[in-house]
């Protein structure tokens, strides 16, 4: 693992330093950060520690085709639209995502064996053929099957979760296939376990659903996970959908946080310049201290919520959510990760072409790796425990594909493994005997049928939680979530905010990372916001109070009840 400082940087970089500085009251990001800089200042497109290989790449990915496919028809194969944007790895393979962006990809969930090192694989069609007819016009929606998978994950009983978005050719003329869904496939015998189809209500016209978490924090060994969490991002109609798969319910929740800035559409990378107005993407989660993190594409912002305030159901009216402002990065970015032990969060910034890290709870820094070449779009970034302490870096050149100029000669698909930035996990005797995270196990699960996806199989021994049952809170210690303050139950009188973290500022700057200085909750409605700003600037208080402020826009209050007389 590389760590930048002033000390080891070269005698150009470090005498560019003197005459940089941040003006009091502006958040302005070191500029020897860029990659330009430090590639100038090294003489080397590349930075990065020991621990940096690459596991697999393709110039252009392709499939093992049935003999009778049509595979010469560019409608049904056509490989320069087929993009990588989802990444898992599990005990003996690793799984890759390809949803339906254009028109031309024939499977959207694949596998390849995880043995061996830096080869060009053949991808398998997971777990058969027979789940990707989407691309035909034999796909019936009942059918168990997958139209456009973005994200998939693996529970710790060895369950891959795909999440279907269910949305084909969503970067040409978004057709909305089939609603969006979730397949569980058990690993031990790649057949469908649960189908779980979302309601209505959640559904939105133009929505497209990309990433997925899988909470287990609460999950008891006895029900195998049938009553995790689940957290999913809607990426073009902004949300966060919660799943509570032990009580089967669903619900929505959206906030300003979670849509695209404008300011922040047109995306670089290298002299390669695109525009995509996409809402939140990026999820990463912290199970020890219960927090979601996430990040619209459009944005230089990193943002958190509880998962306290996740699980709490539907918001009422005029209520919101209790999002914080995490920080602010160098550049937009979708790759998003938090370790499962320690708190660190991964990130990559598109335009510096590198992956970092941030310690909230210690304000520790490091640039772990800088590639101009490897490190171009990081579509996904995950710290999986099949691995113990390395982190993968799907990459896959996203904005060559988008903007129609790859180069075909070129490797433009990576999975990246950085090893030694995950805190290893503590040795098997010293954790609680219910400690029940990703084992290979020896559970069966009895396979869904095309038509029984409606009502769990009555023969599995797996049910889920009874419904007058409540799950326990994992919130009983104090932890780092407890600083997130709900607002909206009962509060002492007056008012006052819960403490948050002392931050250790003495700590290297991250060049690509601002901190929002210990990430302060957002006061509720119903409480004066405060007068300052995260450097200190002070705010000029509005003159006249009757008149709400927006974009230089005014418009009255309603008048007090003791102004209604009628005048005379």
């Amino acid at each position: 693992m590389l760590r930048e400082s002033r000390e080891n940087l070269p005698k150009e970089v470090e005498k560019s330093l003197h005459v940089l500085h941040r003006p009091k009251g502006v958040m302005m990001l070191p500029i020897w950060c860029l990659a330009a800089l430090v590639c100038v200042a090294t003489g080397d497109a590349a930075l990065h520690g020991p621990g940096f290989e690459t596991v697999k790449q393709w110039n252009l990915l392709s499939y093992n085709f049935p003999w009778d496919y049509p595979t010469s028809n560019k409608d049904f194969y056509n490989p320069e639209n087929v993009v990588a944007t989802g990444l898992e790895v599990g005990y003996d393979r690793i799984f890759i995502a390809t949803p339906r962006l254009f028109s031309g990809v024939p499977s959207t969930l694949s596998s390849i064996p995880r043995g061996t090192i830096g080869d060009s694989p053949t991808l398998q069609a997971f777990p058969s053929w027979s789940h990707h007819r989407a691309g035909t016009n034999e796909y019936n929606c009942s059918d168990i099957g997958l139209v456009s998978v973005y994200r998939i994950r693996i529970d710790s009983c060895n369950r891959l979760w795909a999440l279907d978005a269910g949305v084909s050719r969503s970067l040409e003329d978004f057709e909305v296939t089939c609603p969006p869904k979730i397949l569980v496939y058990d690993l031990n015998t790649d057949q469908v376990v649960r189908r779980i189809d979302f309601p209505a209500e959640v559904i939105r016209g133009e929505s497209l659903y990309t990433n997925i978490i899988v909470d287990e924090t609460t999950s008891r060994p006895e029900n195998h996970c049938d009553d995790v969490f689940v957290y999913i991002t809607d990426t073009v109609a902004p949300g966060i959908i919660v799943y509570d798969s032990g009580k089967d319910l669903t619900w929505r929740l959206s906030h300003p946080a979670m849509y695209p800035d404008p300011d922040f559409a047109e995306s670089s990378i290298l002299e390669h310049r695109f525009t995509l107005m996409d809402g939140v993407v990026g999820l990463a989660f912290d199970p020890e201290a219960a927090i979601l993190y996430f990040q619209p594409l459009a944005t230089d912002r990193l943002f958190s919520v509880s998962t306290s305030a996740l699980r709490g159901g539907p918001l009422p009216f005029g209520k919101d959510l209790p999002v914080k402002l995490v920080g602010r990065k160098s550049s937009q970015g979708i790759g998003l990760a938090a370790a499962p032990r320690g708190g660190t969060i991964f990130y990559s910034p598109l335009s510096e072409t590198a992956v970092a890290s941030w310690n909230p709870r210690t304000n520790e820094h490091s640039i772990l790796a800088q590639d101009q070449e490897k490190i171009q779009f990081a579509a996904d970034l995950r710290t999986p425990d099949r691995d113990g302490t390395a982190l993968y870096v799907l990459t896959s050149k996203f904005h060559r594909f988008f903007l129609k100029n790859l180069d075909a000669s070129e490797f433009n698909t990576r999975i990246l493994r950085i090893d030694g930035v995950v805190q290893p996990a503590a040795p098997a005797r010293l954790q609680a005997p219910s400690h029940h995270r990703f084992t290979s196990g020896g559970h069966s699960y009895q396979p869904l049928a095309s038509g029984s996806f409606y009502e769990s199989p009555s023969s599995s021994v797996y049910k889920p939680l009874p419904h007058s049952r409540p799950i326990p809170s994992s919130h009983g210690a104090k932890t780092y979530a407890s600083f997130v303050q709900n607002f909206y139950t009962k509060q002492p009188q007056p008012y006052s905010y819960e403490p948050v973290p002392v931050i250790d500022k003495s700590k290297p700057v991250n060049p690509f990372f601002m901190l929002n200085s210990g990430e302060k909750t957002f006061p509720p409605p119903h409480v004066p916001r405060p007068q300052f700003g995260l450097n200190g600037e002070i705010f000029i208080p509005k003159i006249n109070q009757h008149f709400n402020d927006f974009n230089g826009l005014r418009y009255a209050k309603s008048v007090r009840t003791n102004h209604t007389a009628t005048l005379k």
